[in-house]
């Protein structure tokens, strides 16, 4: 089990550090006919920078989040209170 998730992990990172190009799947359906069309295409090479883009924002907000949350558990320590006590103090 641990070793799947690892290369899944492994997967998905190359997925977004652009190593793979996506395969864009879209599906159309006509209502008056009822004809479903399906299409899978490559990704752009606009698309492949747009979405390498996205993944180092989203990595940005996710390091920025988990640092904020060490500082704020760091706080909470040397205080002596939990996370709980702090929202009483703070209403």
């Amino acid at each position: 089990m641990r070793t799947q998730r690892a290369e899944l992990s492994q997967v998905v990172q190359c997925l977004f550090m652009g190593r793979y190009k996506m395969k864009i799947i879209t599906k159309e359906f006509n209502i008056i006919t009822g004809e479903e069309t399906i299409t899978e295409r490559e990704e752009t090479a606009a698309e492949t920078k747009k979405r390498l883009e996205r993944a180092a924002e989203l990595a940005a907000q996710q390091a920025e989040a988990e640092a904020k949350a060490t500082k704020k558990a760091a706080l909470l320590a040397k205080l002596g209170i939990n996370d709980d006590e702090a929202k009483l103090l703070l209403s």
